[in-house]
């Protein structure tokens, strides 16, 4: 049976949530949830449909305010920072559904990213003056390099809305890439992808996190991928957390296996 893991209060643990609860009206979305994700790991996150995986994604990221607990990155209290400082804490992430701009081009759309890398106001870009034109020739340098590295084999001019579904996501991972975060949320990146692309993706992923120093905390329904990339996992039904351990522990704890995976 999965276990719990004993909480240790550590400058190792890069996120860490508590008892966090959130309602829509008279619908609890999560239920003190606790969360420790080390920094170097990459993370699970398991459960059947409307467990509250993405609600937990949207508060940790900004989006949603809780009505109670916690949530700390590197020691800093997220939900003291507007939604828009999440990048400058070093939180990004990426959708069930890519979030792109179609007719703007890949390099375009992975620029995106990097608004917080750049130390120019509205002005100095106005004036193209000539320490904002080499931050934004660095930056462009940086989102071709990206782009590259993940595997997205089409010109940077092509349009996004040209590329298959497999090379979006990992557009869409690019851009969130380029803020250099140190966390980095993956919310189902194997949906609608083939089974090649799957196991390119796990390579993707487990490379991110030692090649570019990222923790990483991946939604997902593809046990499979859950099982060949994780460090460590940990299981949502109903907005509580039930099971925490290894993919196989949380694979073959009983509550689990009823909720989401199925009996058989």
């Amino acid at each position: 049976m999965a276990r719990f893991l004993a909480v240790e209060e550590t400058e190792q643990n890069l996120l860490r949530v508590r008892q966090l609860t959130l309602g829509f009206g008279g619908v609890t979305a999560l239920s003190e949830v606790d969360l420790d994700v080390v920094t170097g790991d990459i993370c699970g996150l398991v459960g059947p449909n409307g467990a509250g995986k993405t609600s937990l994604f949207n508060c940790i990221s900004g989006y949603y305010r809780p009505s109670a607990g916690s949530i700390e990155v590197a020691g800093t209290n997220v939900l003291e920072a507007a939604p828009r400082s999440m990048v400058k804490l070093g939180i990004a992430r990426t959708f069930q559904q890519p979030t792109l701009q179609p007719d703007r081009t890949l390099l375009d759309n992975v620029l995106l990213g990097g608004h917080s890398k750049l130390s120019g106001n509205a002005l100095s870009y106005l004036l193209a003056l000539p320490k904002t034109r080499r931050e934004e020739r660095a930056l462009s340098a940086r989102a071709g390099e990206l782009l590259a590295y993940l595997g997205v084999k089409h010109p940077a001019q092509t349009p996004a809305g040209d590329l298959p579904y497999g090379s979006q996501k990992l557009l869409e991972m690019a851009r969130a890439l380029l803020s250099e975060p140190r966390l980095l949320l993956l919310d189902e990146p194997a949906s609608g992808l083939a089974h090649s692309e799957v196991d390119q993706l796990g390579e993707v992923i487990k490379m991110i996190r030692t090649d570019l120093d990222v923790t990483v905390v991946v939604v997902e329904h593809h046990m499979g991928l859950i099982s060949a990339i994780t460090d460590h996992v940990v299981a949502l039904v109903t907005g509580k957390k039930v099971a925490e351990g290894t993919a196989r522990e949380v694979q073959n704890d009983p509550v689990v296996i009823s909720a989401y995976l199925g009996a058989a």
